[in-house]
């Protein structure tokens, strides 16, 4: 490691920033961003501030005269960037004061380094690579920013109030330590990490004493209902991948792809809860019981469900449990299989003066199909999306055409969107059995209306495997 990373104090002194256009500019913005008061030598008499608002303006003095001959008294560091020449003597006189120097893209003439920075307020992190590859260091600051809650800096803050009073309250280090812990993994953290400040605030006011609240054996849990998504583990939500990494168990349906299981945290308990067609399971009304028993022992249980918990995912059944059981729980929905089948073959759900209406149906078993009414769904610009319909694929076409929707309605079969083996076959209403068969099985969803008409993946060659009777006919 040749740079140590330090955080500098800015508003201990002046900052001396010498060099010229968009180079001088942008490290203007990083350090007036950082509350620094900057002495600026624009060395092509250009002043302008680049966009900076009037508060950061007035901690900005432009200086006239040679920067190598200025005064440096009280002055903590110097900036060159895009000073050329300048910029080496300049940092020759600043190590001959023993001043921190850094030379924008000159290693030999540098005593300090700019970071790649992730700025949350108070949470502040900094990625370096010694100056040898800054590209590199983005690319990984793109991946903490990615992880890191957009309220972090706000969870700081929070506790940074409270800190006085509470260690004041707790005489040993480790048992304000474990306090903080417990705070911060726990509803009170969550509630602040969720914009409910006021709440998390009353919540920890409540806690009479600390020292008991440090020390309780049984820590708080909770419950995350968790949509997975249709199987693209690229498609999990940022706040989803966090719930995976933070939890202690993870109760998963079946279909949950292996590769969004791999985003676990490793020593997290798993468990299969869920069932594929035709094969028992364990039942809901057990699976919310193990969902309390777990939070209730005090630990962080996320329930894992493909695509949305609150499309045919039987989340509102297990709100009601974990509500009638007073169990803390919340909720992160995912890209449902409409969603990213439409989105994998590109089929638009809705379509301008073609397809004004979208209707999501489950149709798990012929029964269930039976119990529908078709007549509500023979409008030519409704799309209607059917969940779980495979099975039921023939009670499907003789509903709606009963009802009177036209054979010829395009119908498309998307089996394991958006995985690299996802399927479709499209045809038309009279052929949805065949077009069923035709895939070779795995959970699918049926897109019935115009729209499928406009599927673009099917007008040329993917990597998908896809039937197609209607385009071709089309052709």
């Amino acid at each position: 490691m040749r740079f140590l990373p330090v955080f500098l104090d800015l508003k201990a002194g002046p900052v001396v920033l010498i060099g010229a256009g968009e180079l001088l500019r942008a490290k203007l913005r990083v350090l007036a961003a950082a509350g620094a008061r900057i002495r600026v030598h624009a060395i092509d008499g250009d002043h302008d501030l680049g966009g900076l608002t009037p508060d950061d303006a007035a901690r900005i003095e432009f200086a006239a005269g040679d920067p190598l001959t200025a005064d440096l008294a009280g002055v903590i560091a110097i900036v060159c960037a895009g000073a050329g020449d300048v910029g080496v003597a300049m940092s020759v006189r600043a190590k001959a004061l023993g001043l921190p120097v850094n030379v924008m893209d000159d290693l030999e003439h540098s005593s300090f380094i700019f970071p790649a920075i992730v700025d949350r307020g108070d949470v502040v992190v900094a990625v370096g690579t010694g100056g040898t590859s800054p590209v590199v260091a983005r690319r990984v600051r793109e991946k903490i920013e990615a992880l890191l809650p957009a309220r972090i800096g706000e969870l700081a803050e929070f506790i940074g109030g409270f800190r006085k009073s509470i260690n004041e309250r707790i005489a040993e280090f480790p048992l304000r330590r474990r306090f903080w812990e417990r705070v911060i993994d726990g509803p009170i953290g969550a509630s602040v990490l969720a914009g409910r400040k006021s709440e998390a605030e009353a919540a920890l006011e409540q806690i009479s004493d600390p020292s008991a609240f440090a020390r309780a054996d049984k820590p708080e849990g909770s419950v995350a209902l968790v949509g997975a998504g249709p199987g693209d583990p690229d498609l999990l939500t940022i706040k989803a991948l966090r719930a995976l990494q933070d939890a202690d168990i993870v109760f998963h349906d079946e279909l949950v792809s292996a590769e969004i299981l791999d985003r676990i945290r490793r020593d997290t308990t798993r468990v299969a809860v869920g069932r594929r067609v035709g094969k028992p399971g364990i039942g809901q009304d057990a699976i919310n019981r193990r969902m309390i028993e777990a939070a209730q022992a005090g630990q962080r249980v996320v329930r894992l469900k493909g695509g949305d918990p609150f499309v045919f995912g039987r989340g509102g059944e297990e709100v009601e449990a974990l509500r009638a059981a007073g169990v803390p729980y919340s909720i992160i929905p995912g890209i449902t299989a409409g969603i990213g089948g439409a989105a994998d073959f590109e089929v638009p759900l809705t379509y301008r003066h073609e397809a004004t209406r979208i209707t999501f149906l489950t149709a798990h078993k012929a029964r269930d199909a039976e119990t529908v009414d078709w007549s509500t769904l023979t409008d030519t610009r409704m799309t209607v999306v059917v969940y779980m319909g495979m099975t039921a694929a023939p009670a499907v076409r003789a509903g709606l055409l009963a009802a009177g929707r036209s054979p010829e309605t395009p119908v498309g079969v998307f089996a394991r969107v958006t995985q690299p083996d996802a399927q479709a076959a499209i045809g038309t209403l009279r052929d949805l059995p065949e077009l069923v068969r035709r895939t070779d099985g795995g959970p699918a969803i049926l897109i019935i209306g115009e729209v499928v008409r406009h599927a673009g993946s099917l007008r040329r060659q993917t990597p998908k495997h896809i039937i197609s009777d209607l385009l071709d006919a089309a052709e």
